[in-house]
């Protein structure tokens, strides 16, 4: 009796190898008709509408608001007093003037020298001479050019120094123990004065030293020819440290 409960199991095995597949074809059919063919149908696709919008542009501004009214202007007008101007002058005080002159008067200088002048002064000068005169009087009465330096070689000696500047050691060089000369040839005025320089012989943190101290020192002006020539001549600064 037990013979009808056995379970063929080649049987089942059969039918399950190709009921599968064909359950797997037939819902991809159904899934391809259900999707893919809406997706070929373009008759019903809903329409899109475009619409633009165009900004206007911002309103300009406001304008500006009117200029006062002038009845202001005049009443500031009326409140503003004019300044009286009084003139007030003193004897033997001296006043900017008020106007300038279209012409001006020409002043009248007296020709009259002295008794026994000379042109440029005399030799010893004279009362109500100038103090620090140079004899001759040459220095105060140069007319024309000034004549180009001579360079003092030959007989053209260096002038005479009459005021010496010591110069300053700088401390660094002070404590870098540098010792040595400066030599410097140097170009006078026609009064003494230093007013050109060059350095011949250098030693770099002295250098600036010796030529600030030379451009101080005056020296005796050169006459030659009886006019005031300016002189080109060589000069030396020794630094040395105490010791």
């Amino acid at each position: 009796m037990f013979q009808d409960s056995f379970i063929r199991t080649q049987k089942n095995l059969a039918l399950k190898a190709w009921v599968f597949p064909l359950s797997f074809a037939t819902h991809a059919i159904l899934a391809a008709v259900l999707i893919v063919i809406p997706l070929l149908n373009t008759a019903n696709l809903p329409t899109i509408e475009i619409t633009s919008a165009f900004l206007a542009p911002p309103p300009p501004p406001p304008p500006p608001p009117p200029p006062p009214a002038k009845k202001a202007a005049t009443s500031q007008a009326k409140r503003i007093k004019p300044v009286q101007t009084q003139s007030s002058f003193e004897a033997g005080k001296l006043v900017a003037p008020v106007e300038i002159p279209d012409q001006i008067a020409e002043e009248q200088i007296s020709d009259v020298g002295i008794e026994g002048g000379v042109e440029g002064g005399v030799e010893g000068g004279v009362i109500g001479g100038v103090l620090g005169g140079v004899v001759g009087g040459v220095l105060g009465g140069v007319v024309g050019e000034v004549e180009a330096p001579v360079r003092a070689v030959g007989d053209v000696k260096p002038p005479r120094l009459l005021k010496q500047v010591d110069p300053i050691y700088l401390e660094i060089a002070r404590q870098a123990r540098i010792e040595g000369i400066v030599i410097i040839e140097a170009t006078t005025d026609i009064y003494g004065r230093v007013q050109g320089y060059k350095v011949l012989r250098s030693i770099p943190l002295l250098d600036q030293a010796a030529i600030d101290a030379v451009r101080q020192w005056i020296y005796e002006p050169m006459i030659i020819n009886g006019r005031p020539r300016g002189v080109i001549f060589t000069v030396t600064v020794t630094f040395t440290l105490k010791k």
